[in-house]
């Protein structure tokens, strides 16, 4: 382990890895055996119609489950070689729904994702405050810092939620969902925060994004995952895969592809 431990992660490495992944749940696939590689500075979108698994393959990109086949790796190891710390603090996961049981202030919420920063009896330090204050900045809710999360609205708790993983500093962003609740406004704001963190100077950051928008992830994506909802999936580059023929099989309606002023649009036909 320690020799894992001085190796984490491998120089030059993609952050995030999937080799000949399938995942089956129950007696059906979700997914039939496909590769993919995330470098620094790119966009991952995972697409399909409800069901179809994409938080299921989400999860085991993040490793929190085991793929039924195939193997998941970030920064050019596999989950088994990263202590769960460092593992945290390589990859931060925001899940689809945020449930607050107990009341606690916005602060108090974005700072849990200071934890993996903290030793195992450490408390947060002026400098966690600064780094949770500026996530709240950077999602427009500076001056909620004592609100109660419980009565935020669902688009204000979104945006805390990604304050929280923003507070974690990952290289590899995990986001189911992300633009849940968020209004056109907002859900634009959200992508260009990522892809501005994603182009940082000096930054080596990736992100994987579970989005229901065809076209915001013809405007964002670097790669696509195109799962079916009946086990099959197409991965690649973003214009191999955002194509009417594939997306209409798997959304099960046919749609039409439209360039406008040098972008692409797909609308139902």
């Amino acid at each position: 382990m320690n020799a894992a431990r001085r190796a984490l992660p491998v120089d030059d490495a993609p952050l995030l890895e999937a080799e000949r992944l399938a995942l089956e749940v129950g007696e059906r696939w979700l997914c039939c055996e496909f590769s993919l590689s995330l470098a620094a500075g790119e966009c991952l979108v995972l697409l399909g119609p409800n069901g179809a698994g994409k938080t299921t393959l989400l999860h085991t990109l993040a490793g929190l489950r085991e793929p039924t086949v195939g193997e998941v790796r970030i920064g050019g190891l596999p989950y088994a070689a990263w202590p769960a710390l460092e593992a945290a603090r390589f990859r931060g996961l925001l899940a689809q729904q945020q449930p607050d049981p107990f009341a606690a202030s916005v602060l108090e919420t974005v700072l849990v994702g200071r934890h993996p920063h903290l030793g195992r009896w450490g408390w947060e330090g002026p400098q966690d405050v600064a780094i949770a204050r500026a996530a709240l900045e950077s999602v427009g809710l500076a001056g909620f810092e004592q609100r109660d999360v419980q009565t935020l609205s669902g688009g204000e708790r979104q945006r805390v939620g990604i304050a929280t993983l923003l507070a974690q500093a990952p290289r590899l962003f995990l986001l189911d969902e992300p633009l849940n609740h968020l209004d056109l406004h907002h859900q634009i704001a959200a992508l260009e925060l990522f892809q501005r963190l994603l182009r940082e100077q000096g930054t080596a950051r990736g992100s994987v994004l579970v989005l229901h928008d065809i076209n915001l992830a013809a405007r964002y994506a670097d790669h696509i995952i195109l799962l079916d909802g009946r086990g099959g999936v197409i991965a690649g580059d973003r214009d191999a895969v955002l194509r009417a023929d594939l997306l209409g099989q798997a959304f099960g309606h046919p749609l039409r592809r439209i360039e406008h002023e040098g972008r692409v649009v797909f609308l139902p036909d």
